[in-house]
């Protein structure tokens, strides 16, 4: 039975203090009927994250990761360390409204052709974010930004645009590693997330490993979270530079003919 599958939640913390509490008060004891551990793997926060957790959350395991070893490495050690049939990646800027995390595992539960599912990320203000996507290339990475761009200046034709697609619950090219459950077996399989990733795009590269592997994706519209975007990354001074070169790092690995191109453009746009 679906419902019996084991569900382990892990958090990737760094100087998350502040929005941790509210994000592990949606989950801890919200969970049933699955049984679930969630687990707090500390990338060296100097703001007592790690602290908190221990003496406000005692039924949370935490890890200290020893350094700041970046998001898809603290995740590994978190995935390693628990066993279960599914793992749920969660932002500690989420916040999970009962029902959410239900439906987003049997969502995924359902679908045995299924990797990994997604859930409908909304803003602190309710406007759906853009949690999935098409492939990453160069003409689709300009339509994204385009539209994206358009969407935060609110241009009516796009809000509109932008949540009718949310609600539609399908097989995606990739969902958001701020809120993604994966199927353990697969994740094992395709050899857990690419540490070459700091920070970004390793959430586009794990699914795309899966479809590489005939698995497929999907965007689970009827789980909701909501999603304090960019609390914890804004006390990170060096968060553009950690973008691009895992903007980098994903042209290297999946589009080597491009990647001078795009080091090109981002000489004139921005340092690295």
């Amino acid at each position: 039975m679906p419902d019996r599958d084991s569900l382990a939640i892990i958090i990737v913390t760094y100087n998350s203090a502040h929005e941790i509490d509210a994000c592990l008060d949606s989950l801890v004891g919200h969970t049933a009927p699955f049984p679930t551990t969630i687990t707090v793997v500390d990338n060296k926060s100097s703001d007592g994250t790690a602290e908190h957790v221990r003496q406000r959350w005692p039924m949370v395991q935490v890890i200290d990761s020893g350094g700041n070893l970046g998001f898809a490495r603290a995740n590994n050690i978190g995935i390693k360390a628990t066993s279960s049939d599914y793992v749920l990646l969660m932002n500690p800027d989420t916040v999970s409204p009962p029902g959410a995390i239900q439906t987003l595992v049997r969502g995924l539960a359902s679908h045995p052709e299924a990797a990994i599912a997604g859930a409908r990320l909304l803003s602190e203000r309710g406007f759906p974010e853009l949690s999935w996507g098409i492939p990453i290339t160069p003409w689709n990475e300009l339509k994204t930004m385009i539209f994206s761009r358009l969407y935060l200046r609110k241009n009516r034709r796009i809000v509109r645009k932008m949540d009718k697609l949310s609600r539609v619950a399908r097989e995606v090219d990739w969902v958001s590693g701020a809120c993604m459950v994966i199927r353990r077996a697969d994740l094992e399989e395709a050899g857990l997330l690419d540490e070459r990733y700091f920070m970004y795009n390793e959430d586009v590269d794990l699914c795309l490993a899966m479809k590489k592997r005939d698995r497929t994706v999907l965007y689970i519209a009827g789980a909701e979270v909501l999603h304090y975007r960019g609390k914890s990354a804004a006390r990170n001074p060096e968060l553009e530079r950690l973008r691009q070169q895992s903007h980098v790092a994903y042209y290297e690995k999946h589009l080597p003919r491009w990647t001078p191109l795009l080091r090109l453009y981002l000489k004139v746009t921005v340092k690295l």
